[in-house]
């Protein structure tokens, strides 16, 4: 399910860095957690969430790393289902705040974060990988 997730939105896939970081979150479970939808026992999509830190949101905050359905799951509320767990799932480890990104070719899927109660916060993300460490 992830290589098709990157693939449908345009996300650069490098496997090894990706592998690297799913070992880690899977590995120690204070770094996150990652939540399944399923229909009728096979799982259908998947959500990561992992922690971070901001003087602005209060200190530790909870970021929506992932969320993907296989197309045949979608426009049947598993996205919402997701969302609401990890929302849950979040305020039950003492998060006040959940962040995401959501690509601006994405209009459905920022349709749905809206809708589940995500600000628009007006700002672009910026990144810069460090040469030579793997980043």
């Amino acid at each position: 399910m992830l290589r098709r997730f990157y693939a449908e939105d345009r996300i650069p896939l490098d496997e090894s860095r990706v592998r690297r970081g799913l070992e880690q979150l899977l590995a120690d479970a204070a770094l996150g957690a990652a939540l399944f939808a399923e229909v009728e026992g096979e799982r259908v999509g998947y959500l990561v969430l992992g922690w971070c830190f901001s003087i602005e949101q209060g200190g530790r905050h909870v970021l929506v790393d992932e969320l993907y359905l296989e197309p045949a799951a979608r426009g049947r509320g598993l996205g919402g289902a997701l969302l609401a767990a990890a929302c849950d799932w979040a305020r039950g480890q003492g998060a006040e705040v959940a962040r995401l990104e959501v690509n601006r070719h994405n209009p459905r899927a920022k349709a749905l974060y809206l809708r589940h109660g995500f600000r628009d916060d007006d700002r672009d993300i910026l990144s810069l990988a460090f040469a030579g460490d793997g980043a």
